[in-house]
């Protein structure tokens, strides 16, 4: 998918759906400094619905890590969700597997990867934050 936010380029999309009964926290998937950060006000459409990820409320995070490249990931509210909390700011430093923030009730986050990235998980995969290895880098990108 091509990214139009920040980055501009084309991306691979992984979206994470979680229900009112999952834990909500967010966790950095990678190591690196943040170079973007930008909270958008907006819609609480159901999670799944295409538009959400532009139209709803949502925060947006850039990690640039010196190996692999900028790594986009987007915290979107739902129809329940009414609050996003993220703890990032431009120029800090991001560690894999530290917090970054959370949503109350839950909604979905879109992780956008480099092309490089070979994905791990599949359809349908119950996931578990800060455990579940999303992607991998090829160790020669």
């Amino acid at each position: 998918m091509r990214e139009q936010e920040h980055l501009g380029d084309d991306r691979i999309q992984v979206s994470i759906f979680m229900s009112p009964f999952n834990v909500h926290v967010n966790w950095y998937p990678v190591s690196g400094a943040v170079s973007y950060f930008k909270y958008h006000p907006g819609k609480y459409l159901v999670a799944w619905h295409p538009k959400s990820s532009t139209e709803n409320e949502r925060s947006t995070v850039v990690v640039r890590n010196p190996k692999h490249g900028d790594v986009l990931f987007r915290q979107i509210a739902g129809a329940l969700a009414r609050r996003i909390c993220t703890y990032s700011e431009p120029n800090a430093t991001a560690s894999q597997g530290s917090e970054f923030g959370f949503i109350k009730f839950g909604s979905r986050v879109d992780v956008l990867l480099p092309l490089h990235a070979r994905i791990t998980v599949a359809l349908g995969d119950k996931v578990q934050g800060a455990t579940t290895v999303i992607a991998r880098f090829d160790q020669t990108a």
